[in-house]
């Protein structure tokens, strides 16, 4: 199969539609992590739908000083691997098709989840991010868009403009793919001297030591749900030398459900380790939030959550996050 480059939208509406179109939105300097959105994107597009993936490097999400003149651009290899992952073709419009009469007076406002985060350390980013978005899901009308979960606040964010708005598109988020260290596939990567990439690991191991805290918080909690804290079973496990383990797997289960506090602090130290090395990981954030509206959990949140940091290595700025999931209280 030939991937078909198509540098306009009336090229793009001009193919002829039989089954679903699937649309992996990229801003190009495709990696693996893209290769794995198209992959999925043509299962689910079926044999006899049409994945179409798009590479618009969108100038309203760099702020001042940031990297949109320096941004990698290599459509040729962006094609090959477009090509060889399962794409039907590659729409590539310029700035001046997305943006026929300049930047835009009218935008989609990102409102007060867009503010927090990454809109906090970079104003404005959500905005142009949802604008480009909405433009695209106009342009290339798709039935499935696919976005990858690395972007979280992204992922978020799309989804809540999708329901408010009323666009009649799924939104299907992939799991981030990884280097085999842990590292998160970015484009920004190739910006990494040997020596920032060893100090840029501490952004997953740091995500590791939190969701190893958290499981190991939620197999105490478990436990201690399993364990009656009645005299006669008291008397019991102390026969059988475990009612210092019955006692503080109650502790936890009864003074902490979840511990999202002690999943932050597991974090944290590895980060703060981070920051004293050569060269040093300076954070930006650390958060454990609520993934509609990315605000800050409780030690009592029950339900889905993500952990997510971003932070410099040298000049370049990285993000990662994981998903984790607190059980109801005991």
């Amino acid at each position: 199969m030939t991937t078909t480059l198509l540098r306009t939208a009336d090229e793009l509406h001009a193919r002829t539609r039989v089954g679903r179109r699937a649309v992996v939105m990229t801003m190009g300097a495709l990696h693996e992590g893209h290769a794995t959105l198209v992959r999925t994107a043509r299962e689910l597009a079926g044999p006899d739908g049409e994945v179409v993936v798009t590479v618009f490097v969108n100038p309203l999400q760099f702020g001042a000083g940031e990297d949109l003149d320096r941004y990698p651009r290599t459509l040729d290899a962006d094609l090959k691997i477009a090509e060889d992952a399962g794409a039907d073709a590659v729409f590539a419009p310029s700035v001046d098709e997305v943006y026929p009469g300049g930047e835009p007076q009218v935008r989609i406002s990102a409102g007060p989840m867009g503010e927090r985060l990454e809109g906090t350390s970079r104003p404005g980013h959500f905005d142009g991010m949802l604008t480009v978005v909405a433009k695209l899901l106009h342009l290339t009308r798709p039935d499935i868009a696919l976005y990858g979960q690395k972007d979280a606040q992204q992922l978020a964010l799309i989804r809540r403009m999708v329901r408010d708005l009323n666009f009649g598109v799924e939104i299907v988020g992939v799991p981030t793919v990884r280097e085999d260290d842990g590292l998160a596939l970015s484009s920004r990567n190739r910006y990494l001297s040997p020596q920032e990439r060893r100090t840029a690991l501490a952004l997953s191991l740091a995500l590791f030591a939190g969701r190893d805290r958290h499981a190991a918080q939620e197999a105490l909690r478990a436990r201690a749900r399993e364990v009656p804290a009645t005299h006669a079973r008291a008397e019991a496990l102390s026969a059988l030398g475990e009612s210092r383990a019955a006692a503080d797997a109650h502790a936890v289960a009864k003074a902490l459900p979840g511990a999202p506090s002690a999943v932050r602090a597991a974090a944290r130290l590895i980060l703060d380790d981070a920051s004293r090395l050569d060269p040093p990981l300076a954070l930006d954030y650390l958060a454990l939030v609520d993934p509609s509206d990315f605000t800050e959990i409780e030690d009592d949140f029950v339900g889905e959550a993500v952990l997510a940091v971003a932070a410099r290595v040298g000049t370049t700025r990285l993000i990662d996050n994981i998903p984790l999931t607190f059980g109801a209280a005991s």
